[in-house]
């Protein structure tokens, strides 16, 4: 009789509670993820684009097209942390995970070793990857941590800069070493740029989200639920290799974009908006109105095109052309003052 009574306990000791996450990805997260890697990508084409001169705006550099980049890295930083809470009680051991970081670490290391070689000038040395592979690391007290420390912690790390700022931080915050943390004033000159602060709050919120409804979700209908389409498959088996996916995508997109623009050559309108408030605001600061600066930038733009030297800006002017373009501003500035 004392057999089944040893093994009844083993059996309730071996037992995971019933608000334990089960052993198996949840199809849900996994969409998600893969809707957020559609979205960066189209985000990306559209930069790709306007880098190219293939449209005649670089729509990703607008106040819409950079909300839209705050949006979608803040949706990516926030199921790393949902993520974590999920793979935490998915798996055992620290060996899934440190291989992850490596790889995210890697990663994270190649495109900055890349970018340097390609963009020295705006080279990427805290990027989104590099923002996931530490913030990883210092959300792993947030698992266990009291419910309202995780959200108090994100509240602060995500009004981080605006404390800051608020504060007149010292000038070392500013120095090239901690320009990672976010929180000096001024803004590097990168590719993509997601300092701690704020971003480490998205972690630190998807892990507070993650221990609020992980286990309710995991044990509801919505956590057993599976796609069916094709569309829903397609995005869960992103979802599942995004950082692959996130590695790849961007090298394509230029790489066919290259080749279109060598092809088409540059939208015909390419720039003018941006030389239009360019020279307006250059000749503004010169103590023009701004009717006038208008009118003039519009005078300057049509001469230039009608003298071919519009098509050739982007290579530095020789001293004739140089003074051409002189001439032609000095003009329409007469004109349009007179």
């Amino acid at each position: 009789m004392t057999a089944p009574v040893t093994l009844s306990r083993r059996a309730a000791i071996q037992t995971p509670p019933a608000s334990a996450m089960p052993a198996r990805r949840l199809a849900l997260v996994d969409v998600a993820r893969g809707v957020a890697l559609l979205a960066m990508a189209l985000y990306h084409l559209t930069w790709d684009l306007g880098f190219l001169r293939l449209t005649p705006e670089n729509a990703a550099l607008s106040p819409l097209g950079r909300a839209a980049a705050h949006g979608i890295a803040g949706s990516f930083l926030l199921l790393v942390g949902v993520s974590l809470v999920l793979s935490r009680d998915r798996t055992a051991g620290w060996r899934s995970f440190l291989a992850r970081i490596g790889r995210i670490g890697a990663a994270a290391a190649a495109i900055s070793l890349a970018t340097s070689w390609l963009f020295p000038e705006s080279w990427i040395f805290f990027g989104i990857l590099h923002c996931i592979a530490v913030s990883s690391v210092l959300a792993l007290p947030a698992l266990a941590a009291p419910l309202p420390v995780v959200w108090l912690a994100a509240a602060l790390v995500l009004a981080g800069p605006t404390l800051a700022a608020l504060a007149g931080g010292p000038p070392l915050l500013d120095a090239p070493g901690l320009l990672f943390l976010g929180l000096g004033a001024v803004v590097p000159t990168t590719n993509d740029y997601v300092p701690l602060f704020p971003w480490f709050g998205f972690v630190l919120a998807g892990v507070g989200l993650g221990r609020m409804i992980g286990p309710r979700l995991a044990a509801s209908r919505l956590g057993a639920w599976a796609p069916r389409g094709r569309a829903g498959r397609l995005a869960a088996r992103a979802g599942r290799h995004s950082l692959a996916i996130y590695l790849v995508h961007q090298p394509l997109l230029l790489g066919l974009l290259y080749g279109v623009a060598a092809l088409t050559g540059p939208h015909p309108r390419a720039g003018e908006a941006q030389f239009l408030r360019e020279y307006g605001a250059t000749c503004a600061a010169a103590g023009s109105s701004e009717a006038i600066c208008r009118a003039t930038a519009r005078c300057v733009l049509v001469r230039l095109r009608e003298t071919g030297l519009w098509a050739i800006a982007d290579r530095p002017l020789t001293a004739e052309e140089r003074a051409i373009a002189t001439s032609i501003a000095q003009a329409c500035l007469a004109r349009n003052s007179g």
